[in-house]
């Protein structure tokens, strides 16, 4: 049994590559187990298998305020990978087909979005105003705008009086994105610190930042690159099964053993309670229970080849009213000089029971629909990525969710779907795997 780790790591998603990569830097000898056969998770790169080219299992989209995750990706030394926005701009398409771009101004937060709300063509001058009146109610924390424990996005949008247009072409889209929920069924104080953590921070909090390279590139791939030159290890392809006894962790991973001192739990909720060999520990009970409570959300994405380009140079658009929500041009990834396109529907559970046929005749319908250049493009090829269980709900009451640390010494918990303030993002895991390693730093690991 090999005892030369100085902690284990089970699960190589975003918050398990956090969590190694700080330990790591902080000097001590990692191991670090995937039960798939590459690191990245729920945020992984496949390979389609007529092209051979990259595709992402959906189009993970990150913002300037996502600031733990630019720094890890900065520490793994990617960032020039990462196009960022200079100032938010989002290309919209409504449901008559006229393009409606909101623009906001390079200037101190709150004021880029303020300006870019208060000119925003889509929207009536008095929407605007409402628009910019809940921002600035958000940041100075005002009584009123706070959310209610038991009020849903759309009860609580109601209540604050902005319009069904302002949710149709602003709220909705937000929410439905960080969420993957229904805003009449999430609940509105997982929405309100989204909202802050955008409105506040810096000229770029609000910015779009788009990987230029596949996220195996971006993130996986460095990440196992700098925990073995760091005198760590990475092991994948055998899901991990640990037993706790008093001495620390023994794990077991195919015909592999090892045995740590300390353990960092970073396996998403709907397999936290296969980890452990038997029964979990008695002490991790409520969090095996809070993790089975969690309701699986899933998000489809299309990947979809044309004859022709069709997004006119922009990166991304978004579309509103439509099955299709948001399609990104995958070309500054791939290289290609016809058009692949990435189109992501999200709070997809309708969808995803639908036959590919189907699902790809609905978003490719959409596209001809909204973009003038794809409706005389054919499509070539198309694929359709269902992530099952892509989030979980954040329903109004929902039990609180577990925190990174245990009651079990020198063993922590990482995920997105702890008590991390904020939903199911790509910015909770790399906080929850920051979390656990300096929580293992401060016990003394």
């Amino acid at each position: 049994m090999d005892r030369t780790f100085d902690v284990a790591i089970v699960g190589a998603g975003f918050a398990g590559i956090a969590a190694a990569v700080a330990l790591a830097k902080a000097g001590r000898r990692v191991l670090l187990v995937e039960a798939r056969a590459a690191l990245g998770g729920r945020a992984a790169t496949l390979t389609d298998r007529v092209t051979g080219e990259p595709i992402d299992n959906g189009q993970h989209v990150l913002f300037g305020c996502y600031r733990e995750t630019l720094a890890l990706i900065a520490e793994l030394g990617m960032a020039d990978a990462l196009l960022v926005q200079p100032s938010l701009r989002v290309p919209f398409v409504g449901p008559d087909g006229v393009r409606r771009d909101l623009q906001c101004a390079d200037v101190p937060a709150p004021f880029n979005l303020a300006s870019g709300l208060l000119r925003w063509r889509a929207l009536a001058v008095g929407e605007r105003a409402r628009a910019a009146r809940l921002a600035l109610s958000l940041i100075r924390s005002a009584g009123r705008a706070e959310p209610g424990a038991h009020e849903t996005v759309t009860a609580w949008l109601d209540r604050l009086g902005q319009t069904p247009r302002l949710r149709e072409w602003l709220w909705d889209p937000l929410a439905v994105a960080a969420l993957n929920q229904d805003p009449a069924e999430a609940a509105a104080s997982m929405f309100a610190p989204v909202l802050r953590e955008l409105f506040t921070g810096g000229r770029r909090s609000a910015s779009i930042v788009l990987p230029r390279v596949p996220l195996s590139q971006l993130y996986a791939e460095p990440a196992c690159t700098y925990i073995e030159a760091r005198g760590g290890q990475v092991r994948t392809g055998r899901p991990a099964r640990v037993n706790v006894d008093g001495a620390g962790f023994a794990l077991r991973a195919g015909d592999n053993r090892w045995h740590v001192r300390s353990l960092v739990v970073a396996v998403p909720w709907h397999q936290f309670a296969t980890v452990f060999e038997d029964a979990p520990p008695a002490a991790l009970v409520p969090a095996c229970d809070a993790a089975r409570s969690m309701r699986s959300i899933p998000i489809v994405t299309v990947n979809l080849w044309f004859d022709r380009p069709i997004l006119d140079g922009e990166l991304f658009v978004g579309l509103i009213g439509r099955t299709a929500q948001w399609v990104f041009d995958r070309r500054a990834v791939t290289g290609e000089s016809a058009s692949h396109v990435s189109v992501t529907t999200s709070a997809a559970a309708r969808l995803a029971v639908r036959d590919d046929d189907a699902i790809v005749g609905a978003v490719a319908g959409d596209l001809k629909a909204a973009l003038p250049g794809a409706r005389d493009a054919r499509v070539t090829r198309a694929t359709v990525v269902r992530e099952k269980q892509a989030t979980f709900a954040v329903p109004p009451g929902a039990p609180p969710r577990p925190d990174t640390r245990t009651p079990l010494p020198r063993l922590l918990l990482a995920g997105d779907w702890l008590a991390t303030g904020l939903p199911g993002t790509i910015e909770g895991a790399v906080r929850s795997g920051h979390r656990a390693a300096y929580e293992l730093l401060r016990q003394g690991l």
